[in-house]
């Protein structure tokens, strides 16, 4: 009889029931073989009194179980166990902690008390029924008692203003003559029982324009209505026709001195207070609110219940496109100018970068004298990219909707641009060199509908101003035709003499045959440049998506004086006018571009008024890094003293002379498996014509060779059967076609294995193969395949050498392949994500993405079927890293690494600390958030450092694969001097570039002070030149009253940066210090105390105006 005793269940209360297993092996003596047994289990009763039997049936070992578990037996008649290799990372971790002692008490930490977020909130609760009933309240008349109006003493009160502070009521003709200064005040009329909605004009209130006490009025239309913040206003106005009516001016201009912009010109019927037209352009430029959504809050706030019958939908429409046009003509001082507004130029509304370097304007006289060492300071980075959300349907034309001024800011201008595009009989489309046309192709080939795809843009890369005339539409993806015209119109706008860096995401296809292409264009952008001035790269992220070659030639981390410029600040304008695409993609061409000319200025703006706390935060991340950077540079230099000399001259010359060797590059060539075929060829010759005979017409090499590409054969049906699996283009692949010609192949692989390897054709008798089995799947026995002892007696000499030089091939090829794919991949879903929205382009790219990861899945088989070969062959030693699944992934920039760890480290321990948190609170929290997931519901507070690291990399939470490190585990001397000089010469660069940051950073603070300077002069010497004796002189003092304005609001934004680059940081949630403190400033503002918000800064009283205020209304 054999008795098991049952362990008892882990934990703190376990289960100290026993159970006993009971079976005697002379049961099993008379039981066929293939037959179930009968066991029990006994279990004792839970007071130990009786004892509880219960009978199971055990199934049989299958077939193959049992001749398998014979053979071993006969094999190997005595068990020899032998410990496990300890040394691979796949085995299984043994928890060894003591169940059986008494766990240690962990020290009871003092409960935390925790408040609640919101305070105020939280003390609103209990007073909801108080609120309640004072909003119930004001629905009826209130203290508002008395019998008689509180202005005249006599009639009866029944009207209320909402507008008014005063919460009487009053009589309708006391109330009408206060409303006369206040006319687009909402009233109501209480009837005995509520309020009803009323209007002023049905009071009786009329609104005199022109000049008060008009002897001779003229009324206006009696269906006049007014579009104000509050609503949709019907209005009775009067216009002056007395004596003074040519003082006045026509209608429009009554209206506009009263700041009513008219919709039409002649006899208007409508208006729109400035107060809402600047209200709207500054929600709609700041929260990308639509015109259409905008007008109908106004019409909900006119009339809640729907029953409003004033529609001016198309008059607001019209009045906030030209009135966002007068300000940008107004801002640009075209008011000022002797010419006027059609004596604009191209791109001179445009608000321009003022730390970028502008000769005549903020570089010294003796810039062009610099010493080769300061040259860098005075470049020009130029990013230039295409964005294809930015479409627009074949609506309207240029005939029946011309722009307002497109041209004259950052839309190029349009008819020279049409009439060239004209002209270009051939326009290709760019390629790129990591198999990206294709994917463009898919996104734009099915433009049907669509007079514009895109557009294509030009930033100054450090700082992300739109430049003037810099923008322009697309037609059918991203053409050399329309990106040359677009870089050509922004060129003719910078210094000829000024060094240019410009960054492209494909500029390894667009800047060849560049000088060519740019001397072809037309003569208003015609250029003739010289390259020995501008330098090409790729910005810092799409990088990743290309070959090798191209990062290495276009990289800026190995570029002289590119500071840590990244190339990646384009993209952040589109991601701003996103939230527009929707909106301009139905309008006309003339609409679309004055709407996007002023969200482009809004971006240019916004940029230029915290230009100070930018260059601030950079700077002194930049100091910082720099001296790290330095100091591993320094030690790195001092522990190879001997070879730095001759690192640091190879360094200078390819910095002197791109021709010359690139010290970045790896010199020493991978192996090839196309290599090693021909090599062992040569040899094979070689044996015959010295007279060795030939066991067979196929050399040994060439069979080794055959087997390996039947192997290559299985992979590639094996991923399409996944591929038509997943549904995609796959599903057209004839698989029974492959099938056939794989098997057919095995079958001339078998013949010639029987030359070569005797051995392989035994273990395949020996097989017990299904009759089910598909040739992908059917083993072909190669060499490596089999046992040591059947290789060394069953294969023909010299076979194994072969395979083994195949094998070791094959990883160094697989590899790289792998590397290119994983590019392309990191590529096309960055593409994917910036440009593809339709579904369907998505479904066209997912296609490729998916054929894409077959080939991933290829050549990372391939890998490891080859380092599994070479294990074997070699025994145990491949020679290669072990290719992991986790380890097939994109790359990413090991300099990070240490910074994201230590992201990672606070962001954990943030965690821990929320959900012990939401777990005092009562909260449940699943196994998941307990293990370490995301962040719990997505608001565990990071720090701006973390959330700048983390939106650095996409791959934020994982390390660079060694894929991207290292080939084979042994190298050459030649190999190994190649690596340390590889990365001597990046620490270099990384001290370099970080440096040049510090120094470049330093010249754009000062270019920012002198900028805002020279503006401010411009300003004032446009007040000078005002004809004060030759116009107006309620218009001369205006013009000059705006100019001086405009003067002091930049240099008030120059003693802004002066306060942000010398400023103390007080660390997050304390106030910044003003520019000019006032005398209250030791006040705090008890509604404002411990809201973390930092202070903007001293206000600027003038035009800001530039988007952040604009005119007042003054009712």
């Amino acid at each position: 009889m054999r008795r098991f005793k049952g362990l008892p269940v882990r934990g703190e209360n376990r289960d100290t029931t026993e159970y006993v297993f009971n079976q005697d092996v002379s049961d099993f003596a008379t039981v066929p073989i293939n037959h179930p047994v009968d066991a029990t289990v006994e279990r004792p009763s839970a007071d130990g009194r009786r004892v509880h039997a219960e009978v199971f049936a055990v199934p049989p070992s299958s077939p193959v179980k049992r001749a398998r578990t014979q053979n071993l037996a006969q094999n190997n008649p005595v068990s020899n166990s032998q410990p496990v290799e300890s040394g691979s990372a796949e085995l299984y971790d043994m928890d060894l902690r003591d169940y059986f002692s008494p766990p240690t008490p962990a020290p009871v930490k003092k409960p935390k008390v925790f408040k609640p977020s919101d305070k105020a909130l939280y003390e609103f609760r209990p007073l909801r029924d108080e609120y309640l009933q004072e909003f119930l309240r004001l629905d009826g008349c209130g203290d508002a008692s008395e019998e008689s109006c509180p202005g005249c003493k006599t009639a009866i009160p029944t009207v209320r203003c909402l507008d008014c502070h005063d919460d009487a009521l009053y009589c309708a003709g006391c109330c009408k003559a206060a409303h006369a200064c206040h006319p687009l005040h909402r009233i109501e009329v209480w009837d005995g029982r509520f309020f009803k909605r009323s209007s002023l004009k049905a009071l009786g209130l009329r609104i005199q324009f022109g000049h008060a006490g008009c002897s001779r009025p003229r009324a206006g239309h009696q269906n006049f209505v007014v579009l104000d913040i509050t609503g949709l206003h019907e209005v009775a106005v009067d216009f002056c026709a007395c004596e003074l009516e040519a003082d006045m001016g026509p209608h429009r201009t009554q209206l506009l001195r009263r700041r009513w912009f008219p919709a039409t010109h002649d006899t208007p019927r409508s208006a729109a207070t400035f107060r809402l037209l600047d209200h709207f352009q500054t929600l709609t430029l700041q929260a990308k609110t639509t015109m259409y959504d905008y007008y109908t809050a106004l019409e909900r706030l006119t009339d809640g219940a729907g029953d409003l019958l004033v529609k001016r939908y198309v008059e607001f429409l019209r009045m906030t496109r030209v009135f966002r046009h007068l300000m940008m003509l107004k801002r640009g001082g075209r008011g000022h100018a002797v010419g006027g507004v059609l004596a604009t130029s191209a791109g001179e509304l445009a608000i321009r970068c003022p730390a970028c370097p502008r000769p005549g304007v903020n570089l010294p006289d003796d810039w062009e004298s610099a010493p080769p060492e300061k040259r860098f300071l005075y470049i020009f980075f130029l990013a230039l990219d295409a964005c294809f959300r930015l479409k627009r349907r074949l609506i309207s034309s240029a005939l029946r909707d011309p722009g307002l001024g497109t041209g004259w800011s950052y839309f190029l201008e349009p008819e020279p641009y049409r009439k060239f595009l004209l002209s270009v009989t051939k326009q290709d489309e760019m390629s790129t060199c990591s198999g990206l046309a294709a994917l463009d192709y898919a996104n734009t080939k099915f433009s049907r509908g669509y007079s514009v795809t895109g557009v294509g843009m030009g930033v100054c890369a450090r700082h992300e101003f739109v430049q003037p005339t810099g923008v322009g539409d697309l037609q059918k993806g991203e053409r050399y035709s329309n990106m040359d015209y677009i870089a050509a119109c922004i060129l003719r706008w910078i210094h000829e003499r000024l060094r240019k860096v410009i960054s492209y995401d494909i500029v390894c296809q667009w800047f060849k045959n560049l000088q060519q292409r740019l001397r072809e264009l037309p003569p208003l952008v015609r250029l003739h440049i010289v390259l020995a001035i501008y330098a090409f790269v790729i910005p810092k992220l799409h990088i990743h998506a290309h070959t090798l070659a191209c990062q290495l030639l276009f990289s800026l981390n190995f570029l002289a004086g590119a500071g840590q410029t990244d190339g990646e600040g384009i993209e952040r304008p589109w991601a701003n006018l996103g939230g527009v695409a929707s909106s301009t993609r139905e309008m006309g061409p003339g609409s679309r571009a004055d709407v996007l000319d002023d969200h482009f200025a809004f971006w240019n703006w916004s940029k230029f008024i915290h230009m100070g706390a930018l260059l601030r935060k950079r700077l002194d991340k930049a100091r910082l890094e720099r001296d790290v950077q330095q100091e591993s540079f320094t030690v790195f230099s001092n522990e190879q003293a001997e070879r730095v000399p001759a690192w640091e001259k190879l360094v200078s010359d390819y910095e002197k002379d791109p021709k010359q060797r690139n010290p970045y590059e790896i010199t020493t060539a991978s192996l090839k498996e196309a290599d090693v075929r021909l090599r062992l060829a040569e040899e094979e010759s070689a044996s015959l014509q010295r007279g060795v005979l030939a066991l067979h017409d196929v050399s040994p090499s060439a069979f080794i060779f055959e087997g390996l590409d039947l192997e290559d054969q299985q992979r590639r049906i094996r991923a399409q059967i996944q591929l038509k699996k997943a549904g995609t283009t796959a599903q057209q692949i004839d698989i029974i076609g492959m099938r056939r010609k794989l098997t057919r192949g095995i079958a001339r692989f078998r013949k010639l294995q029987a030359t070569y390897t005797p051995g392989a054709l035994q273990a395949l008798a020996r097989r017990d193969a299904s009759p089910d089995e598909v040739p992908e799947q059917t083993p072909l026995m190669l060499p490596s395949a089999l046992a040591p002892a059947e290789r060394d007696a069953g294969c023909m000499a010299g076979v194994q050498v072969v395979e083994n030089m195949a094998r070791d091939a094959q990883c160094s090829e697989a590899l790289m392949r792998l590397r290119n794919q994983l590019h392309i991949k990191s590529r096309f879903f960055t593409y994917k994500e910036l440009h593809v929205r339709n579904q369907g382009a998505n479904t066209r790219a997912r296609n490729l993405v998916a054929r894409n990861e077959s080939k991933i899945l290829l050549h990372s088989e391939k890998y490891q079927a080859a380092w599994d070969a070479l294990r074997e062959l070699n025994g145990g030693n491949a020679g290669w890293r072990k290719l992991r699944r986790e380890d097939v992934r994109t790359m990413e920039d090991p300099e990070e690494l240490t910074k994201r760890q230590a992201v990672r480290g606070r962001q954990a321990s943030r965690r821990r600390e929320k959900l012990e948190q939401l777990r005092r609170e009562g909260e449940y929290v699943t196994d998941e958030e307990e293990e370490g997931g995301e962040d719990v519901g997505g608001d565990v507070e990071r720090s701006p450092d973390d959330v700048e690291m983390v939106t650095n990399s996409a791959e934020n939470r994982r390390e660079v694969s060694w894929i991207w490190q290292s080939a084979g585990t042994a190298g050459t001397d030649a190999e190994l001097e190649d690596a340390l000089r590889i990365e001597w010469t990046k620490a270099r660069a990384r001290a370099r570039r970080w440096q040049e940051e510090v120094e470049l950073l330093e010249e754009e603070y000062r270019r920012v002070l002198v900028s805002c300077e020279h503006e401010a002069r411009q300003w004032e010497i446009r007040a000078k030149e005002v004809p004060v004796g030759a116009v107006d002189v309620a218009f001369a003092q205006g013009a000059i009253a705006y100019a001086l304005k405009q003067a002091a609001m930049f240099r008030t934004l120059a003693s802004r940066v002066k306060v942000s680059m010398t400023e103390i940081h007080n660390g997050r949630g304390r106030k910044r210090a003003r520019a000019a403190p006032s005398d209250e400033g030791d006040e705090t503002d008890d509604e404002g105390a411990g809201s973390g918000e930092e202070d903007a800064g001293a206000a600027l009283n003038s035009d800001e105006e530039f988007f952040l205020g604009g005119e007042d209304e003054g009712e």
